[in-house]
């Protein structure tokens, strides 16, 4: 399976638009959305092409194909414009004969087992790190980037993630996992 990552749209309509172009460009499976969807937070300048509608239509456009968990700037009133559920603090799957552990990241499961892979947003930096006994992994954002990093998402797919630019698909980084 081939997975799109991404998190921190932010209400951007300009981005969502690139970010769902990069998903059918990389023909992935699904979309993991990590949270922080529509609404740009007390302490974030608006985005460009800032609106809340227009992004919830553009992703309910791929309903289907998305996975997502709750962030920070969420609330219980997007359900009432977003057609796919968002109101899960964690999921849990399996992914490179691991479990991966998704959420927005301003709650950490407790859970984390040895060799599991915890993925994240919230700090719209992308980040690769073993800590402790799991791997940390966070794709960056799509449209608030911090720390001078692209506006970016990343892929998952045969044990490699690759972090790439929404708007022009250049890869930045690129991580493997050891088989277990």
């Amino acid at each position: 399976m081939k997975l799109l990552v991404a998190s921190d749209v932010h209400g951007s309509a300009y981005y969502c638009e690139r970010l769902l172009t990069r998903f059918e460009k990389e023909r992935a499976d699904k979309l993991l959305l990590l949270g922080d969807l529509l609404y740009h937070g007390a302490r974030n300048a608006l985005p460009r092409d800032y609106s809340t509608l227009e992004t919830a239509k553009l992703l309910n456009g791929f309903k289907d194909k998305i996975l997502c968990v709750k962030g920070n700037c969420d609330s219980e009133v997007d359900s009432l414009v977003l057609e796919f559920p968002v109101e899960a603090d964690f999921a849990f799957f399996p992914l490179f004969g691991r479990t991966a552990i998704a959420t927005h990241g301003h709650k950490t499961p407790a859970c984390l087992g040895n060799g599991d892979v915890l993925f994240n947003g919230h700090f719209h930096v992308p980040a690769f790190e073993t800590r402790g006994n799991y791997i940390y992994v966070n794709c960056g954002s799509v449209s608030i980037p911090k720390e001078n990093s692209p506006h970016s998402c990343l892929v998952a797919e045969d044990n490699e993630l690759v972090w790439k630019d929404v708007t022009t698909g250049e890869s930045f980084r690129r991580e493997s996992f050891v088989k277990l």
